[in-house]
């Protein structure tokens, strides 16, 4: 039997750093999605304030695998 996978888009945000970022959107999305087995990461953007980066944000794809 075959394998299907399911891939969401979510972004998660940090005001230490776009890994952090993406790190606490697989964090929070793994409270209510099973299964995450893997991630890619797509967008990484951020916030400038007084010159610098403020609060940065990381777009990533999500894929879990589907109950049969």
């Amino acid at each position: 039997m075959g394998h299907v996978a399911k891939v969401i888009e979510i972004v998660g945000s940090s005001d230490k750093g776009w890994e952090d970022a993406a790190n606490e959107a697989i964090k929070t999305a793994s409270k209510t999605i099973n299964g995450i087995s893997g991630v890619e990461v797509e967008h990484m953007t951020g916030t400038v304030t007084d010159g610098k980066i403020s609060n940065y944000k990381t777009t990533v794809k999500i894929a879990f695998g589907v109950d049969h």
